[in-house]
């Protein structure tokens, strides 16, 4: 080889190594703080960059994007002397290249023990409930804490999250059961409200029910009342109608007295005082007339003539009728009387329940 080729090729790679360790080309979002002679010289920017050859060194390079730090379960004692482990996210940044490289030695390792420290303190004054209830004002206040502790690290805390908060097992184990009490609880104050608007239902049906069995056993009452309204008229115009004389109404009086002790509430009859009365009227019709004594007409006169009333009639004015009884009088009365009975039946029918339950044990008596 020629001697004075080589030079050349010695002085090619000089030239070549002074060129790469001269030019130095920087990625986004990146810095790198350089060193002269083992002092800070400068941070590079990102994009194509000069450094001195030999003389300026590449200390550290160093990512300024948002970056996230999940540490480790840190077991952290309560107020109420609790023992519960906390994991936390940290979300950071990297403002200051050179305080981040040079301020401290490993800022991830100070940034967890700082947040270890932080929480023990936030924690201790706090119980249990307000542990887990207060989540947003832990974070506020680690974040406080941190981002003031950071800032001459040249980092800056953007958010602090509480990850997970694991109580004790025993712990865990009476919370279930307090949840399970205040689930029964709530189940037992529907099923309470339940109950109480189905009685409340079931009293406004038992109150509409009364006030319309106490109606209709009032409509009963006043139609089985007009119809024996109508019955008792229909019977005096049929006796009115037909000329019926005293001992048709005689009759038809002792014809009634059974009914008087129908009823199976009666105890005792009472017989009323003109019974025979009746029966001596009834008698004079159909027997002997010498045995029974002067006629009922001409007893009727004598008590006109005198002014007083008729015999064993009650105190009932005479009737101008014939001194026989009349078969077409009795048949239109009993005519009268099935028509009036026809009429009143429904509403006897209605009112029967509702006079039994108002009369229980009271026997009926007749007047005198």
């Amino acid at each position: 080889m020629d001697p004075v080729v080589i030079p050349i090729l010695v002085a090619a790679i000089v030239v070549i190594f002074l060129v790469a360790s001269t030019v130095r080309i920087v990625p986004q979002a990146r810095r790198y703080n350089v060193e002269r002679f083992g002092r800070y010289r400068r941070t590079l920017q990102p994009g194509l960059n000069l450094v001195m050859p030999v003389a300026d060194r590449i200390n550290s390079k160093l990512d300024v994007r948002e970056q996230v730090y999940s540490s480790e379960p840190k077991p952290v004692i309560t107020e109420d002397n609790l023992v519960v482990n906390i994991d936390t996210v940290l979300y950071y940044q990297i403002t200051d290249p050179r305080s981040a490289a040079y301020e401290v030695a490993d800022y991830l390792h100070a940034i967890d023990q700082l947040t270890v420290t932080t929480l023990r303190n936030v924690i201790g004054s706090m119980d249990l409930e307000g542990t887990l209830t207060s989540r947003e004002e832990i974070n506020a206040r680690l974040r406080a804490v941190l981002d003031d502790a950071t800032g001459k690290w040249g980092i800056r805390v953007n958010r602090v999250e509480i990850k997970a908060i694991d109580p004790p097992n025993t712990i865990k184990e009476a919370m279930e059961k307090q949840m399970r009490a205040e689930r029964d609880k709530r189940a037992a104050i529907l099923h309470a409200e339940g109950e109480r608007q189905a009685k409340i239902l079931t009293a406004e049906g038992t109150k509409q029910k009364d006030i319309l069995e106490a109606q209709g056993t009032q409509q009963a009452m006043i139609l089985r009342a007009d119809g024996e309204a109508k019955a008792v008229e229909l019977v005096f115009q049929s006796v009115h109608r037909n000329n019926a004389d005293a001992k048709v109404l005689a009759y038809k009086y002792l014809e009634t007295l059974p009914s008087l002790a129908s009823s199976d509430n009666n105890t005792f009859w009472v017989i009323p005082g003109e019974l025979t009365e009746a029966i001596r009227t009834v008698t004079s019709a159909f027997g002997d007339d010498s045995k029974g004594g002067p006629p009922p007409a001409a007893e009727a006169g004598e008590a006109r003539a005198e002014g007083g009333e008729v015999p064993g009639s009650g105190g009932t004015p005479e009737l101008d009728a014939p001194s026989a009884l009349s078969l077409d009088a009795a048949q239109a009365t009993d005519e009268a009387e099935k028509q009036a009975a026809a009429a009143v039946s429904d509403a006897k029918a209605e009112a029967q329940a509702a006079q039994s339950s108002q009369l229980p044990g009271r026997g009926r008596t007749s007047g005198d």
